[in-house]
């Protein structure tokens, strides 16, 4: 068997690694290998690309390559060692920034090496050379769009620039603009390819992703993190194409479509609209958040309390949110679970869509903690029942919770789907102030004849709650 043979015959096994992967992520129980099948599938085809090339490369150049992936390996596991669950959702816009910064990179040389080469080599070309220029002008705008894009999620979910949407004047004309100019350029860099042209387009790019991210405000964050995983497969897929790769084509696509798919569904559940959203708030001008002054008496409680109440429960419902994931308070929830149903109480988890600022986020944090999955409920599931709790739990939970949402429509958050935890017969709130959510906006809940403010770190109060039971 040639090299060529075998290394197509390795892309094609890494391909449906890929599509298994994909697969295993979509169930809880299935995640850990279907995480197994991904790493195994870039493994073999990470190998079958560097053998393919041995061929055509120097040895220095091998030992170069090997040394960067040597180096990429390392740092990959260091930070997936350090970093903890709260800060998954910005590692992972920043990961998508190093997508979309190898796509411009990949464009910018394909240019270099095409277009920009010697007049000689370039009309031995001049057939595809158009389609070539093409795809580098596509590739490198997706390119640079997912790297500033990412970068600005990556602050925004960091707490490093103020998760409020930027709202300049004319903001919606602004991105069709740029988008009519990237037309324009395309055109001309097809037409006549130049550096100059190429170098517009990309600052033009990079601003427009810059923009774009900057447009969408905090209670969007989850769905573009979703959105950018998507553009950069296909970022990836251009890439694809602009090395003649088609393995690099075929997983950009994957990871385009299933992270398109993600952010429709997760628009739909959040009553958003899927292109204003990834259109950078398209249609908006963009409300102000609400201020954050209380509007309102609220009540507080203590833990002795809390654990009095939950005793006399017959049923609980636990609603978690980021603030939960900032407490480390998995692992005592799941004991003070475990503890209320060996009483005799019914106790189950209702999980908001957007929960945490990550897709999947705090569904992730309970399964580490040992909650069984078939007490952990999505909010469709959960959300009729709550009129018949007795007790809800909100920890660490703001907007995914606010009546605002349903009742208010001049609300920046106006329309969304949220928990209905208001309806139960009491509601206790873990927080630490009475600030608001990462969205900005007050919430009415705080304020309710049935709701009851229990203050300080989440993971505290529980084990107090603990103790107290």
């Amino acid at each position: 068997m040639s090299l060529e043979s075998a290394a197509a015959a390795a892309y094609l096994v890494s391909g449906l690694l890929f599509v298994l992967s994909l697969a295993g992520l979509s169930r809880h129980e299935t995640a850990k290998a279907g995480n197994t099948y991904g790493m195994a599938g870039m493994a073999l085809a990470l190998v079958a690309t560097v053998a393919l090339a041995a061929d055509d490369l120097e040895a220095a150049a091998i030992v170069a390559i090997g040394i960067a992936m040597a180096v990429g390996a390392a740092v990959g596991i260091w930070r997936a060692r350090q970093v903890e669950m709260t800060g998954m959702p910005e590692l992972i816009a920043l990961l998508h920034s190093f997508v979309g910064l190898a796509a411009v990179l990949v464009g910018w040389n394909g240019y270099l090496s095409v277009e920009g080469a010697p007049a000689g080599e370039a009309e031995e070309l001049a057939l595809a050379v158009e389609i070539h220029s093409a795809e580098v002008s596509i590739g490198v705008f997706i390119g640079a769009v997912t790297f500033t894009g990412s970068i600005v999620a990556f602050l925004k979910l960091s707490a490093r620039i103020r998760s409020n949407p930027l709202v300049l004047p004319g903001k919606n004309w602004l991105n069709l603009g740029a988008l009519a100019a990237f037309v324009v350029l395309t055109v001309v860099f097809v037409v006549e390819p130049n550096l100059p042209v190429l170098a517009v387009l990309t600052a033009l790019a990079l601003a427009l992703g810059w923009h774009l991210v900057a447009s969408i405000g905090g209670g969007d964050m989850p769905v573009v993190v979703s959105m950018l995983n998507s553009y950069s497969g296909w970022a990836a897929a251009a890439a694809g194409f602009l090395l003649d790769n088609d393995l690099l084509i075929i997983t950009g696509a994957l990871v385009g479509s299933s992270g398109a798919y993600l952010s429709y569904i997760m628009c739909k559940a959040m009553n958003r609209s899927f292109i204003s959203v990834i259109a950078g708030g398209f249609g908006n001008e963009g409300a102000a958040a609400s201020g954050g002054d209380e509007d309102g008496e609220h009540t507080e409680i203590t833990a002795a309390d809390v654990a009095e109440l939950l005793m006399d429960a017959e049923s609980v419902v636990i609603t978690p949110g980021y603030g939960m994931a900032v407490a480390h308070a998995q692992g005592p929830v799941a004991d003070l679970t475990r503890q209320l149903t060996e009483r005799g109480v019914d106790v189950r988890f209702g999980i908001h869509p957007v929960a945490g600022r990550l897709p999947g986020h705090m569904n992730v944090l309970l399964a580490e903690a040992k909650v069984p999955y078939d007490i952990v409920l999505e909010m469709d599931e959960v959300n009729d029942d709550l009129a018949r709790t007795s007790v809800v739990l909100v920890i660490g939970a703001n907007d995914t919770v606010n009546p605002s949402a349903a009742e208010d429509p001049s609300s920046p958050i106006a329309g969304m789907p949220v928990l209905r935890v208001w309806e139960a017969e009491t509601v206790i709130v873990f927080k630490r102030s009475m600030n608001t959510g990462y969205a900005g906006v007050q919430n009415p809940l705080f304020f309710r004849e049935n709701t009851r403010m229990l203050f300080g770190d989440a993971r505290e109060r529980v084990e107090d709650i603990l103790k107290a039971l």
